[in-house]
């Protein structure tokens, strides 16, 4: 066992740029704020068959500046928690570091937007939810925002341009201010501003027509979710369970963080096992389907194959570099590669990923607590998991 730092002594800045305290946060939140489970059913877990050890250990892989490093080495550079690799549904990989455990709930940070896309979508795929209808017709207590004026596939594909309480728009500082919107004790002396997410999302105002312009932004996320809450009278958490969580043999209940309203914090307040969110992207790779049972409609399941003309053609993960090329596409919450795999993936900040990759046969799962900070190079992890996929199809 390794030492952590006291929860009292934690401050929010060095989560960023200090790979210990971020670990402590990932996998500590119900220790730091309120939260709801994510039920997994009274059913046992069901199996994750395992083939014999060993699979990547000829595996090399191209790490920061090119660097050609093992596998092990890579994950030492990425700060790795855990990584899971399910190939054709079997495991081939399972390991934790850092005195992370099995059992033990993990942060998905930004990841989580995707599977609350899974909902959403589905939802609309079963004509419970209308794409094309304001959010406002859903929750008027948005109306004359950003959010409400918009429509419900604005949300889903980051369509909508804004700015919140008159500010000048600026995407590290509004990640801030939600992250003091959740937590009280986050919030700078003196703080006067929104204390929950709804009174967050109610001071948004349009800066240009929705669906000219991706922006990737938390309010989006937040804002639908309390779309789904609305139409089907359940909690996120709740609905998750239901729709998923039940449904997939999860081993261990998950759970979100939640608002002083008691809302889920839907666009990364997610917490689960690696294993059972290896079971989740299985659950994707087979078309929704799990064993014989249809869980999720197959056409939710394969956003890579439906992107939409527009805005969120051609886009960049947030902190690539302005000049950087644009070669990624953003569908119902989920980042598409556009590789000759038609491979698809959930993302959160400090190195969380859920990757999928149908062509392949792949499911990886990586959660780390990697520093956030221009001075470090951010790991290559997709070639990682394509370097991955091509070896065990060779």
């Amino acid at each position: 066992m390794t030492g952590t730092d006291s929860l009292a002594d934690l401050v929010w800045a060095r989560g960023f740029t200090d790979s210990a305290w971020a670990r402590r946060h990932t996998t500590a939140g119900r220790e730091i704020m309120p939260s709801r489970r994510v039920w997994r059913g009274r059913g046992g877990p069901g199996d994750l068959p395992a083939s014999p050890p060993g699979a990547l250990d000829d595996l090399g892989v191209t790490g920061s500046y090119g660097r050609t490093l093992t596998l092990d080495q890579l994950l030492a550079e990425a700060e790795t928690d855990a990584l899971l690799v399910l190939h054709r549904g079997r495991l081939v990989h399972e390991e934790y570091r850092h005195g992370y455990e099995a059992h033990v709930p993990h942060f998905n940070a930004s990841a989580a937007k995707s599977y609350l896309g899974l909902l959403a979508a589905t939802l609309a795929h079963e004509g419970h939810l209308d794409r094309g209808a304001r959010v406002a017709r859903y929750v008027p207590e948005l109306s004359g925002t950003a959010f409400g004026d918009a429509q419900v596939d604005h949300l889903m594909h980051m369509g909508t341009r804004m700015s919140y309480a008159g500010r000048p728009y600026d995407k590290a500082l509004e990640a801030q201010r939600y992250f003091a919107v959740l937590a009280p004790r986050l919030r700078p002396y003196g703080y006067s501003g929104p204390a929950t997410i709804r009174e967050h999302l109610a001071t948004a105002r349009a800066t240009g027509e929705p669906g000219t312009e991706f922006r990737y932004e938390n309010g989006n996320v937040e804002a639908l979710a309390e779309v789904l809450r609305r139409i089907t009278g359940l909690s996120t958490s709740a609905l998750m369970s239901e729709m998923i969580w039940s449904r997939i043999g999860a081993e261990e209940d998950a759970y979100y963080l939640v608002d002083a309203d008691g809302a889920e914090a839907a666009c990364g307040g997610f917490s689960a096992t690696a294993r059972d969110v290896a079971r989740l992207g299985e659950l994707v790779r087979c078309g929704g389907a799990v064993g014989d049972r249809q869980v999720l409609p197959e056409a939710v399941t394969a956003p890579a194959r439906s992107v939409p003309d527009g805005c969120p053609r051609r886009v960049r993960f947030p902190a690539a570099p302005a000049d950087s090329p644009a070669t990624l596409s953003y569908h119902d919450l989920w980042w598409i590669l556009n590789d000759p795999y038609g491979s698809f993936m959930a993302s959160g900040i400090h190195g969380q990923r859920l990757f999928v990759s149908p062509a392949l046969d792949l499911v990886v799962v990586h959660y780390a607590s990697q520093v956030v900070s221009p001075a470090v190079p951010q790991v290559p992890l997709v070639q990682a998991f394509l370097s991955i996929g091509a070896h065990l199809n060779a």
